[in-house]
């Protein structure tokens, strides 16, 4: 079961979108220097098919892009959400932050529009960092993952 700390509408995790950002408790990686260590544990609320259905009622109209913020402890459940975000409102893109190295076995990318890998590592800074060890993919319909990270630098130059 997954559980989300809080949410808000931003605009700097996905380049180019309003996204819904949903922050998913009990992450699993534990990475040093965590900038949001408190979605370590397992609290919040329930994150099921009723709560999604509330926030996209609310928020959907004024957004272009649900992402769901972590959620590494259950990606089988963040897919399945993904999927059901899709089936109430075909005109969002979806995305995913993952703390993973990899894609979990199991996952079809195709499901998400947006995936971003990669532990946080402190040294390396965020996604607009040249040094970054984090990757930000569009994902096409075939599952195919083209990396758009550099978005995130070109950001000053008028993109």
């Amino acid at each position: 079961m997954l559980r989300f700390h809080n949410y808000d509408v931003v605009f700097a995790e996905i380049p180019g979108e309003t996204t819904l950002a949903i922050n998913l408790t009990g992450c699993p990686n534990r990475c040093p220097g965590c900038h949001s260590p408190h979605l370590q544990a397992d609290g919040g609320e329930v994150l099921d098919d009723e709560a999604l259905r509330f926030l996209l009622g609310r928020y959907g109209p004024a957004v272009t892009c649900v992402c769901f913020m972590g959620g590494d402890g259950d990606p089988s459940e963040v897919a399945r959400l993904a999927a059901a975000v899709r089936q109430a409102m075909p005109r969002l893109r979806v995305g995913w932050y993952s703390g993973r190295r990899e894609l979990p076995a199991g996952v079809a990318p195709a499901v998400y529009d947006y995936i971003k890998l990669g532990p946080w590592v402190e040294a390396l800074g965020p996604l607009s960092s040249p040094a970054t060890n984090q990757r930000l993919y569009r994902v096409a319909s075939d599952g195919t993952l083209t990396d758009i990270t550099a978005a995130f630098r070109q950001r000053g130059r008028g993109l």
